[in-house]
């Protein structure tokens, strides 16, 4: 028996305090599970702005999706998770990862480091996020036990193995770092996320309970014309076919039913239960959300 499917949606953009609350609340008005948001330079600052969302709404959990380890000390950390934790009343999942944007690193005057070094210090992180959140010791107190839910984004091989011991939430960006491109990733195949999830799956034997399998899309166009649709993304990545590319998990492409049909293809092939969109895709996917709720 599958997983229910949860709803997450990445806010990028910061509004005044209206603002930003009214669109949380229509976030949870459109049936998101879970708000989340990223750590990137330019973007709002997480805790805060979680804070505020859980103050806006009263069903979804609040998330960061995911935090750049490299701009966090582990005590630091620790104590913001706890008191955010306990601000939202016990609705916080907690998402790291490694950071792929070197420029980010050097605007904030900190390392960057080698892909080895920053997994290195994710783990680091990691543990010591266990280590002091689990003791009756620490202050401020987190308020849900034994931890708040743990995510991971995820894709190389080291980063696997580190989900696979230690996250609640296993979430699997559909990309993978690229130097040369404008965001630092393109796009990988369906047949290439399929080696990735296996990987997951194999690391993860010995796991009690197995990770909840997250995914996050980049692209969702309801359209009767899906080639139109990614032609953008083909001038960006020459090397992707337009067969490849319709066939991408991140982009979720075509009419209501088609896109319907594509998330529980992806959820037999994948295991993907937990779906998070980008914020100006929050809308569109509104009723594919609806359409899946008893699925």
């Amino acid at each position: 028996m599958p997983r229910s499917f949860r709803f997450g949606v990445s806010l990028l953009t910061q509004e005044p305090a209206d603002a930003w609350r009214a669109k949380c609340r229509r976030a949870e008005d459109l049936g998101y599970d879970v708000i989340l948001v990223p750590d990137h330079l330019g973007m709002p600052a997480p805790f805060p702005a979680l804070v505020a969302a859980a103050e806006a709404t009263e069903r979804p959990r609040v998330g960061t999706f995911v935090l750049n380890a490299g701009f966090w000390n582990p005590a630091l950390l620790a104590r913001e998770v706890a008191t955010t934790d306990a601000l939202t009343g016990g609705r916080l999942e907690l998402g790291l990862g490694t950071g792929y944007v070197r420029a980010e690193h050097e605007t904030a005057g900190l390392p960057w480091g080698s892909p080895g070094e920053r997994v290195d210090h994710l783990r680091h992180t990691i543990e010591e996020l266990e280590r002091l959140l689990a003791s009756d010791q620490h202050q401020p107190q987190p308020l849900q036990k034994p931890r708040v839910p743990l995510l991971i984004g995820a894709n190389g091989d080291r980063m696997l193995r580190l989900t696979a011991e230690h996250a609640d939430i296993a979430a699997f960006t559909g990309a993978r770092p690229a130097p040369e491109s404008a965001t630092g990733l393109v796009p990988i195949t369906a047949d290439e996320l399929d080696e990735r999830v296996a990987l997951h799956r194999r690391l993860a034997e010995g796991r009690k309970e197995p990770a909840e399998l997250n995914l996050l899309l980049q692209m969702v166009v309801v359209t009767e014309d899906r080639e139109a649709a990614v032609q953008p993304l083909l001038e960006r990545v020459p090397d992707l076919t337009l067969e490849q590319a319709l066939e991408l998990p991140l982009l979720l492409v075509g009419t209501r039913d088609e896109i319907v049909a594509q998330v529980l293809a992806q959820r037999e092939r994948y295991g993907f239960t937990y779906l998070t969109v980008l914020e100006p895709y929050m809308e569109a996917f509104a009723p594919v959300i609806a359409e899946l709720r008893s699925r």
